[in-house]
């Protein structure tokens, strides 16, 4: 069975098709042949512009959590032996504080049917039952519907599509490398599995897994992956100063200046 010849789903990506198309259209004269990728960044860019807010409450429940994280260890010392107990004791902490453990996740999941939609509508050959010309659409040569492993493994790769999926790879191994560098996770106090090196590897890895991820999807899908990685870096560094972590140089700086005012008064 085609899930995308279900009615509901193919009316979606069919109107997901006709307004990326128009777009591209629109943007032709600007942007010529590469008119279809213009306008998969524009796209990006105005998903994100919308999750900014998101983006704000995402920076106040991961300081809130550095925040707590003193007290979950406690209770996790406290509790250890008895699961079901640290279980109701977490909850009640976030309860209390009016937040969640899985606060900060609802850029991701907003994310995911974007990057889905885009993934079909550069690998189907026909949407809603006509032909799809977004397929004959390409970014400086490379073709939007062609993934960087099906280009290799079916022997079509170009050097054109060679360059620019070793451009966008490259600026998203760069943006995950300052991503890990700058948003490192503080040692945990004390005798922690949260200190083992091999998690502490994992989640030095995470970072560079939409890289990995780029080189299966369609080049429009990593084009969109790109924007986003580059965005987030820039949102998350501009948040990180408004909403510093405890202890970190931003808050005691904040905290300095809070009290040099206290003082002046």
């Amino acid at each position: 069975m085609d899930l995308f010849a279900f009615p509901p789903v193919a009316a979606l990506l069919d109107a997901a098709y006709g307004a990326l198309l128009g777009l591209s259209t629109l943007l032709e004269p600007l942007a010529g042949a590469s008119a279809a990728a213009l306008a998969v960044v524009l796209v990006t860019l105005l998903v994100r512009s919308l999750l900014i807010p998101v983006g704000f409450s995402q920076a106040k429940a991961e300081q809130t959590r550095a925040r707590l994280a003193p007290r979950l260890r406690e209770l996790q010392r406290r509790h250890r032996k008895n699961p079901e107990r640290l279980q109701r004791e977490t909850l009640a902490l976030y309860r209390d504080e009016n937040t969640s453990p899985f606060a900060g996740m609802l850029p991701v999941l907003a994310q995911a049917p974007v990057v889905g939609i885009l993934y079909t509508l550069f690998l189907r050959p026909e949407i809603a039952g006509h032909p799809n010309a977004l397929l004959a659409h390409d970014l400086f040569g490379a073709p939007l519907g062609t993934s960087l492993v099906s280009a290799v493994f079916g022997g079509t790769a170009t050097p054109a599509t060679l360059a620019v999926f070793g451009v966008l790879l490259l600026v998203m191994t760069v943006v995950a490398e300052v991503t890990r560098r700058v948003f490192r996770p503080a040692p945990v106090e004390g005798d922690s599995p949260l200190n083992s090196i091999g998690l502490q590897r994992a989640l030095g890895i995470l970072p560079h897994l939409t890289a990995v991820f780029a080189v299966f999807v369609p080049l429009a899908a990593a084009l969109y992956l790109t924007v986003t990685v580059a965005w987030t870096l820039v949102q998350r560094v501009l948040l990180r100063r408004r909403y510093p972590l405890p202890g970190s140089a931003s808050a005691r700086s904040g905290g300095s200046v809070s009290r040099g005012a206290v003082s002046a008064r």
